[in-house]
């Protein structure tokens, strides 16, 4: 029996009308209502015909799909909706999540994860017998959520106009969303809102903010404490928010059991067991209170019944990416204040409640008012690689809210040519078809795929179900041994492991036996959608099958480049069942598997539990592991500290240099390497993996060209003035030329160092083409090379020493050397050797900077306007000095007196 009176009550259905006549019109709207307002429930069992709330005849019988960004939410959903008509979940309302799919021959409603709806998009681009696609909270701005309307719109324009498209956000930032769907109208519902007391609830002492995946213990142990002081205030259940599973069994563990606490702790979170989803979500049937630590995944996405308080620790996980390491990983952030919004909601739904914010109301007004979009900050490679399935590689005919960094879809890029999944063009490849058939991250998939070949269907299964979701670190930081962990487990890691291996071993192509193998021959079948939408846009497009979300997030890497052998596989990588008939042991197979998924953090030994990895990052083991003695390494999961240089391993697998050479195969290179290393040339014949130098020999006759460029590296670091010969004449002709330079320009030459290295080859040949070690560039004179550089084609060159002499003659009858080397020419001379000059001697018509110096070559003067010093300031000199020198000149009028360089009694 259909539940009226809750339908009646749901607050969204006063929005129906306008959303209706929305869909009915252009098509397109976004739908804005508070959590619990329904609009996840209500509204699709209304455009699909099946309830009118309030009476009144219900419309045609449409088809509706329900996109949720959790499976955790999807399944809820498909509940909820079921429980309204009075039904089991598979007769109206169905649900398809990776792994699971209940559905039935009558079902009209339809609740699927965003990447199931990614997979089925590329299968049938026209999604058949559709005829409403909801995209639920889409203000989370997940990855796939925005690549899904992405290629919805793009179907509404080339191929099923009539397609309803509606963006369910729980917030009332929609204009983005409006404009990306065509300036879609924006119909919003109004939810029941009840008091809600915000108690600012900050820790006693200051706690240290969070770094990658590391929370202050302090700071949860204050949440326990706030968690135990609302229950003594508040009446009704507490929802907790912390930023992930470890923090959610930490407190776990501080709060105690139901009798030290007086209430049932309950755990939500996208690893916990169904029957703990159901028991949190159906609430307390017996009166007691319960506690529920939850992730995200309860802000918006589900409704928890009972909840009078939340308490919020203020923080959460977001993906975040390093390109230039390799290294990809959520990190936990301050929680922007839309999402601190989202959460005291939940104490509001039913009655009056109250929220505890961790956190100071002063802090609260610096956190981001949004949280950053997915598409900017994560890993891109299973978007690039649905964007070349999808016949769009650059991703540039893609209605997207926020357009993907070019440097990380350039990454990305990098990483499916290199693991064979696009060609050079960005094109996908057949190999790619599969890979993204497997509801895996790319690199994931490539190392089911090779790694069947290599070690077996059933074992490359198990290992990457393994590295498709991380272990508990109770598990350790082997991932042999939490191999072995998971197969023996009985926890709930183990069992969802399980049932991953058991899809992703049924997932594999078909071998001409029937077996499982990772060659995949065949082809995908043509379907009429993807003709359609071809020639509708103009270009190609590949039908993707298997419905499923990818999953198991890994590193970028710009060093993933090379090309693929002739069956789609890269280089190094071979063919047939080898692993199995070898009768490789566990640990080699957990090593080669992990290798494949990720050849760049491929690492060999450095020593004291250091490693290198092959794109360059430095990775440390934890002083306790047993892998510290290990030669060679396949990093799986590691993280980077904000502080520290090297990443730190979380887990990883042994394995050994062939493994290493055969996984990362596209970087192995081998040739002669000549350098300038500890200030000489070094010639080598080198073998490297990336990063890591496996061997080298020393060569005999080098390429010229090589060493040339050495020797001009070499120049570059310690500079011309170190390395070449230079006598006093030669350092005076280059600031000549230098001055020459500034005051005139062309055509007197740039002599500093970066202009006589970028025209090395106008001044320096043929010396520098012959040489072959420092010792030969110590026997180049500068002086010699520098005057190659002089205006001879136009004649100036025999004005140097007119426009800027050596030496100038000066009254007394010397001839003084003039410093060019700063901004203004020096002439350093005796005081007395200037008398009866007036005018400031000047070079290519820059007045000189006079030194005046006293009888014993001392400073005593500085000008740069002599007649100006004999008139104000030689008094003070000849008082201070000629007590001093009394048997020099000390004359009152210097001007009219005899310049000499003698004293009195010879003069």
């Amino acid at each position: 029996m259909i539940r009226d009176d809750v339908l009646g009550s749901l607050p969204v259905r006063t929005a129906l009308p306008a959303l209706e006549a929305a869909l009915d019109g252009p098509g397109c709207a976004v739908l804005c209502a508070p959590p619990g307002t329904g609009k996840t429930t209500l509204v699709p069992l209304v455009l699909a015909g099946l309830v009118r709330p309030g009476g009144g005849a219900r419309g045609p019988r449409r088809r509706v799909i329900v996109a949720e960004p959790r499976r955790i939410a999807a399944r809820a959903a498909a509940r909820r909706m079921a429980w309204l008509l009075g039904e089991r979940v598979g007769e109206s309302v169905g649900f398809t999540v990776r792994g699971e799919r209940v559905v039935g021959r009558d079902t009209v409603v339809e609740v699927v994860t965003t990447g199931v709806l990614l997979q089925r998009l590329q299968r049938d681009q026209e999604l058949g017998g559709v005829d409403v696609v909801i995209i639920d909270e889409c203000h989370e701005r997940h990855l796939d959520a925005d690549t899904v309307a992405a290629f919805l719109l793009d179907v509404r324009a080339t191929l099923r106009p009539e397609l309803r498209l509606v963006a369910a956000s729980a917030t009332t930032d929609a204009e983005g969303w409006a404009r990306l769907l065509g300036d879609a109208p924006v119909v919003e519902a109004r939810g029941v809102t009840h008091p809600l007391e915000v108690v600012w609830s900050p820790p006693p002492r200051p706690v240290r903010p969070p770094h990658g995946m590391r929370v202050d213990p302090a700071l949860l142990t204050h949440v326990a404490s706030v968690v135990r002081g609302a229950l003594a205030e508040r009446a009704g259940d507490v929802l907790v928010f912390l930023p992930g599973v470890g923090e959610i069994g930490r407190v776990a563990g501080q709060l105690g059991g139901r009798d030290e606490l007086g209430a049932e702790v309950l755990q939500v979170h996208g690893r916990a067991p169904a029957e703990v989803q159901d028991a949190v979500l159906a609430g307390s049937g017996d009166g007691n209170r319960r506690v529920v630590l939850a992730t995200s995944v309860a802000e918006s996405s589900l409704t928890v019944p009972g909840v009078r308080v939340v308490v919020d620790s203020g923080l959460a996980r977001e993906p975040r990416t390093d390109h230039a390491r390799g290294l990809s990983a959520l990190t936990t952030v301050r929680a922007s204040q839309a999402a601190a919004r989202q959460r005291a909601g939940r104490a509001g739904r039913e009655a009056p409640g109250a929220v505890y914010r961790c956190w100071d109301q002063a802090q609260d007004a610096r956190l981001a008012r949004f949280p950053a979009p997915e598409i900017k900050v994560a890993d891109l490679a299973a978007f690039a690689l649905q964007a070349a399935c999808w016949g769009d590689p650059d991703a540039s005919g893609l209605a997207l809210l926020d357009a993907p960094p070019p440097g990380a879809l350039a990454a990305a890029r990098a990483v499916l040519t290199a693991i064979g999944a696009v060609d050079a063009e960005g094109r996908v490849t057949d190999r790619g078809v599969r890979m993204s058939r497997l509801g895996l991250h790319p690199r994931l998939a490539r190392a089911l795929l090779d790694g069947a070949q290599e070690v077996g269907a059933r074992r490359a299964a198990e290992v990457v179900a393994l590295l498709s979701e991380e272990p508990p670190r109770a598990y350790g930081d082997d991932l042999a041994s939490a191999w072995r962990t998971a197969k023996r487990g009985g926890d709930g890691y183990a069992a969802r492991w399980r049932q991953e291996s058991r899809r992703l071993a049924s997932a594999l192509p078909r071998g001409p036996a029937g077996e499982a193998d990772g060659t995949g021959r065949h082809e995908p079948t043509p379907r009429g959608g993807e003709d359609a939408r071809r020639n509708a846009r103009g270009g190609g497009v590949v039908q993707v099958g298997n419905d499923g979300g990818a999953g198991g997030v890994g590193a970028v890497s710009g060093a993933d480049r090379a090309g693929t052998g002739r069956d789609g596989r890269p280089p190094g990588v071979g063919g047939g069942d080898r692993g199995e008939r070898a009768g490789l042991a566990d640990d080699s197979v957990v090593g080669v598997v992990a290798a494949f998924a990720f050849p760049e953090r491929v690492a060999r030994a450095r020593g004291a539990g250091a490693f290198l990895m092959v794109s360059g990052t430095g990775a440390e083991l934890g002083d306790g592991s047993a892998l510290r003695s290990a030669p060679w390494l396949a990093v799986a999961v590691a993280d980077r500290p904000a502080t520290a240089a090297s990443a730190r391993v979380r887990l990883a697998a042994v394995i050994d240099e062939d493994t290493a050479r055969t996984a990362a195969a596209h970087l192995l290179v081998s040739g002669e390497e000549v350098r300038w290393e500890d200030g000489d040339v070094v010639a080598r014949g080198v073998t490297r993996l990336g990063a890591v130098e496996l061997s080298a020999r020393p060569l005999r006759k080098p390429d010229p060209a090589l060493v040339r460029a050495a020797l001009l590296d070499g120049l570059r670091r310690e500079g011309p003035g170190a390395l070449l010969r230079w006598t006093r004449d030669s350092e005076a002709l280059r600031d000549r030329l230098g001055f020459l330079h500034r005051a005139l320009g062309a055509p007197w030459p740039d002599v500093s160092d970066a202009a006589l290295l970028d025209g090395a080859d106008d001044w320096l040949e043929p010396e520098l083409s012959k040489a072959r070690r420092r010792a030969d560039l110590a026997r180049i004179e500068a002086g010699q090379a520098l005057r190659r550089l002089l205006p001879w084609s136009s004649g100036q060159a025999g004005r140097l020493d007119e426009l800027a002499p050596e030496r100038i003659l000066v009254p007394s009858g010397s001839r003084v050397r003039v410093d060019y080397g700063g901004e203004q020419p020096v002439l350093a001379v005796k005081l007395q050797e200037l008398f009866g000059l007036t005018a400031t001697p000047t070079v290519a018509g820059v007045p000189v900077l006079v030194h005046l110096l006293s009888p014993a070559g001392r400073p005593a003067a500085v000008t740069a306007d002599l007649a100006s010093f004999w008139r104000d300031g030689y008094r003070a000199v000849r008082a201070e000095l000629r007590g001093r020198y009394p048997r020099h000149p000390w004359p009152e009028d210097p001007t009219r007196a005899v310049a000499t360089r003698r004293l009195n009694n010879r003069r």
